[in-house]
C-alpha cells in the first residue's frame, strides 16, 4: 500500500454493530448482534496491521507489569512508539481513571443501587480524578441524597474561572445545551445527571435483563450517543448493580471502526461486533502463532470490550508505524504526549466478581506479578 487513501466511512458504518439512523425520543438504539464461533466464521482478510495488534497488545500488558513492578524505572518498554505516546491499557480496568472509579467511587459497593449509580454517572460525565476530588472536597461525602444543583455548579464555575480544565480530555462530550438550555456545558450535564436520577434509572438499570439492555436503555439518555452509552454501560458493571460478563455483549467505537480497517482489507464486509468478538475468541491462537508472551491479567483473558479498545489503540499506533495504512479517518498522527503521571502509585483493586483482588494483592506482597 503506497498511498494513503481513507476508506468509505459509509461502507465501514453501514455495517456497525449500533444503527447509525438517528434515534427516536425515548427508544432504545437497534444494536444487532450475532454469535460468532471462530470455527464456522469465515476469516477476514488480514493486513500487516493485524500482526501489530497482537504485538501491540502483548507489549503494552508488559509495560503495565515492568511498571508495577520497577515504578521508579521511568522507562518502561525499548519502542520507541510507546515510549514517547500515551495509550491506554490492554485491560480497560486496568487504566486509570477506571481504577479510581473502582476504588474511589464504587469503593467497597455497600452504598446501595440509588447512590452507587449516581457516583458512577457523576464521575463519568467529566471523567476526570481532579474534578472528582474538588467536588469531594468543596461539598464533603457524594450522594444523590445531598446533591444540590447550585452548590456543584458553583464549584464547577469558580473552577473554570481559575482556568482550569473540569472535563477529561478521552472522551468528547455533547454539550446538551439543545435539550438543557443553559449555556455552560457542566450545568447542562448535571442537569442530565438530574434527568437519570428522576427517570427512575439506577432502579431501571438494576432490574436489566441483560448487558446489551443496560446499554439500549442508557442510550435514551438526551444527547448521549452510543459510543458513551455503552462506556457508562461497562462502567456500571463495575459495581454490583448489574453482573453480567464483558463477553456477553460489544459495542465499536469510532476509534475502533478506524483500527478494524487497517487490520483488515475487507472489513467493511463484516459487522464491527463480529470482528471484535473473533479476535477475542483467537486471542490465545493469535498469541502463540506469533510466539508472543502474553501475561493475562492474573488468569482473565481478554473480554470483548478490551479488544474493542485494543482496535482504538492499534489504529493510533500505526498512525506511526504503519503510516500507510490510514483507515477510515485520515488521521496521520497521535496527539497525546506519554507522560507519568503525578499521583501515586496504582494499589491495583478490580470488581470484586472478578475473583482477584486477593490474587493481585498476594502477587504484591511476594513480589511476583504473575
Amino acid at each position: 500500500m503506497d498511498v494513503c487513501v481513507p476508506d468509505d466511512r459509509e461502507n465501514i458504518m453501514k455495517n456497525a454493530s449500533v444503527s447509525s439512523a438517528k434515534k427516536k425520543k425515548g427508544r432504545p438504539a437497534k444494536v444487532h448482534k450475532k454469535k460468532i464461533f471462530v470455527s464456522t466464521f469465515t476469516p477476514p482478510h488480514e493486513t500487516l496491521v493485524y500482526d501489530t495488534y497482537w504485538k501491540f497488545a502483548a507489549e503494552r500488558q508488559e509495560i503495565f507489569f515492568r511498571r508495577m513492578e520497577n515504578p521508579a524505572a521511568g522507562i518502561w518498554t525499548d519502542d520507541p512508539i510507546l515510549m514517547r505516546h500515551k495509550f491506554t491499557n490492554a485491560y480497560r480496568a486496568s487504566d486509570r481513571v477506571s481504577q479510581y472509579l473502582i476504588r474511589n467511587v464504587i469503593g467497597s459497593d455497600d452504598r446501595g443501587v440509588t447512590d452507587t449509580f449516581f457516583r458512577i454517572l457523576l464521575f463519568k460525565l467529566f471523567n476526570k480524578i481532579e474534578t472528582w476530588d474538588l467536588l469531594e472536597q468543596s461539598l464533603g461525602d457524594i450522594s444523590w441524597g445531598s446533591f444540590n444543583f447550585s452548590a456543584y455548579d458553583k464549584v464547577l464555575s469558580e473552577e473554570m474561572a481559575r482556568k482550569r480544565t473540569i472535563y477529561s480530555a478521552a472522551y468528547i462530550m455533547p454539550s446538551g445545551k439543545s435539550r438543557f438550555g443553559f449555556e455552560r456545558k457542566h450545568q447542562n450535564h448535571l442537569e442530565l445527571l438530574k434527568w437519570f436520577m428522576d427517570n427512575r434509572f439506577p432502579e431501571r438499570i438494576a432490574q436489566a435483563p441483560s448487558l446489551k439492555y443496560v446499554f439500549e436503555t442508557m442510550s435514551t439518555a438526551p444527547g448521549l450517543g452510543n459510543f458513551l452509552a455503552f462506556q457508562y454501560t461497562i462502567d456500571l458493571n463495575y459495581s454490583s448493580i448489574i453482573s453480567y460478563s464483558e463477553n456477553d455483549f460489544v459495542v465499536a467505537g469510532p476509534g475502533a471502526l478506524n483500527g478494524m480497517a487497517k487490520c483488515f482489507s475487507n472489513a467493511d464486509q463484516y459487522a464491527p461486533d463480529d470482528l471484535i468478538r473473533y479476535v477475542t475468541e483467537k486471542q490465545h491462537e493469535e498469541f502463540e502463532k506469533r510466539e508472543l508472551t502474553f501475561r493475562d491479567l492474573w488468569g482473565r483473558a481478554l473480554h470483548l470490550i478490551d479488544c474493542q479498545n485494543l482496535f482504538c489503540e492499534a489504529d493510533k499506533y500505526a498512525r506511526v508505524k504503519h503510516p500507510e495504512f490510514c483507515g477510515a479517518s485520515g488521521r496521520t498522527r497521535i496527539k497525546q504526549i506519554f507522560k507519568p503521571s503525578p499521583y501515586e502509585r496504582i494499589r491495583y483493586m478490580y470488581p470484586s466478581k472478578w475473583g482477584l483482588n486477593d490474587k493481585v494483592v498476594q502477587a504484591e506482597s511476594h513480589g511476583r506479578l504473575i
